[in-house]
């Protein structure tokens, strides 16, 4: 059974391995290797993940005490993170959490969605504002910014 629940601290570093896995796996087929390795490098400053997810709206799904995903987005509205373990998506896991976080804030909803996202996103009824293309760490990676209006 699943269980979505408000983040804590404790669960950082295993959020920092599912987005890594997830990115490195789930993307693969939008991205090259450089550019997933730009998005999802190997190590994460803990602390700074931490304090953002403390910071911001965050919640975490468990399916039979493994984390399967996990989201989080700002008062503003700003969806930040939705990832879901490779081998748990399209269960209905990322719905659930998106869910939790248009739930949990007023007002319209925007994302920055990848390549990979956006018919996700698109189900949902976000609209695509515009297509982007963001550095990380030297490398371009094209993403989506997209509203979901209330």
């Amino acid at each position: 059974m699943l269980l979505i629940r408000k983040y804590q601290a404790s669960d950082c570093a295993d959020l920092a391995e599912l987005f890594y896995s997830t990115v490195h796996t789930a993307n693969a087929k939008d991205y090259s290797k450089e550019q997933l390795d730009a998005w999802a490098p190997r190590s994460r400053n803990l602390k700074d993940w931490n304090r953002d997810f403390e910071k911001h709206i965050s919640f975490v799904a468990i399916d039979d005490r493994t984390i399967v995903g996990f989201g989080d987005i700002e008062e503003n509205g700003y969806l930040d993170r939705l990832f879901v373990r490779p081998d748990y998506q399209r269960m209905g896991i990322g719905t659930a959490i998106c869910n939790k976080l248009e739930g949990a804030v007023q007002g319209n909803v925007f994302t920055h969605a990848s390549i990979t996202a956006k018919p996700f996103f698109e189900k949902r009824g976000y609209k695509v504002i515009k297509r982007q293309t963001v550095k990380r760490r030297g490398v371009l990676l094209t993403n989506f910014v997209m509203e979901y209006r209330r």
